[in-house]
């Protein structure tokens, strides 16, 4: 019976032992995985979490400008045409 059970031990060390490896490789191989995106992306010069925020924050004032100038032009032309079609009609009289 003894013998029994310290073949039981030990295989449960072994067992036990072999995951512990197994859980080493594999923070090991995640250590790796990450190192080599991490110098992809650096190599890739992909754009900070903060460069897009900035880039983000420029666009919608763009946007703003963008809008508050179309919409002067669309007075400016609606004026424009306002005039020379009261020109147009002192010029014929």
């Amino acid at each position: 019976m003894s013998t029994s059970n310290r073949l039981l031990d030990e295989f449960a060390r072994i067992v036990t032992d072999a995951a512990g490896a197994a859980q080493g490789v594999r923070r090991e191989a995640g250590s790796v995985v990450k190192g080599q995106f991490e110098r992809l992306i650096r190599d890739m010069d992909v754009a900070t979490r903060e460069e897009v925020d900035v880039l983000r924050d420029l666009v919608t004032a763009l946007r703003t400008q963008n809008d508050a100038l179309a919409a002067r032009v669309t007075a400016l032309e609606a004026r424009l045409g306002a005039e020379s079609g009261t020109a147009g009609s002192t010029e014929m009289a």
